[in-house]
């Protein structure tokens, strides 16, 4: 079996990708709600909401957090692995479809990797809504479900075979398409300088 290759990304690869990626999203989709999946999510929507300030009001973005997991520890090691079954472990709790009704919705997620999780994320939020349309009168329902919208964003978005799709149409936005390599986020690093020092070298024989 071949050995995985490791590509290590710092927090200012992340910071500037998502100061690149920031003007098209304003552009295109101009979100009115950040949802980070955790936890790799977490960060690049905080960064991200600095960028998406909006400079005439200076009003800052909420960002809301779920918590999905698809991948899976291995066994006697700290290293892990892409699991089968997307698992929830956080959600936007009883009042979720109210939260998201009428707004435009960006879910930020760190990569792009099978799209199962994207993919779970996405239908599950659009059922919320769906559940919400349900307490207003059918002859709104339409208007709200248009002015409802989901887009995506994602640092790096990998070249390779999905396993699930998204709806055609959502609005995709990513920092970086890279290959299909395995790529170590400086969070998940207990030494952060020897983490940049690899970092460093990774990118040099990528040059």
């Amino acid at each position: 079996m071949a050995e995985v290759q490791h590509w290590r990304v710092t927090y200012n690869d992340i910071h500037n990708l998502i100061r690149q990626a920031t003007p098209s999203i304003a552009a295109q989709f101009n979100p009115d709600l950040l949802i980070a999946i955790g936890g790799g999510g977490f960060f690049p929507a905080r960064v991200m909401r600095t960028f998406l300030r909006d400079e005439t009001t200076n009003k800052t973005l909420q960002i809301q957090a779920i918590g999905l997991s698809l991948y899976e520890s291995v066994e006697g090691s700290t290293a892990e692995q892409i699991g089968n079954e997307v698992i929830r472990t956080q959600w936007l709790g009883p009042d979720s479809g109210k939260l998201l009704l009428g707004k435009r919705n960006l879910i930020v997620d760190e990569v792009d990797d099978t799209r199962k999780t994207l993919h779970y994320a996405l239908s599950e939020l659009k059922k919320d809504v769906e559940q919400e349309l349900l307490s207003y009168p059918e002859s709104e329902r339409e208007s709200l479900r248009s002015a409802t919208k989901f887009g995506v964003f994602v640092v790096h978005n990998k070249l390779k075979s999905k396993l699930a799709d998204l709806p055609d149409g959502t609005p995709y936005f990513a920092g970086e398409e890279v290959g299909d390599v395995w790529l170590d986020y400086p969070w998940e690093s207990i030494n952060i300088e020897e983490h940049d020092v690899q970092a460093a070298a990774d990118k040099s024989t990528r040059q």
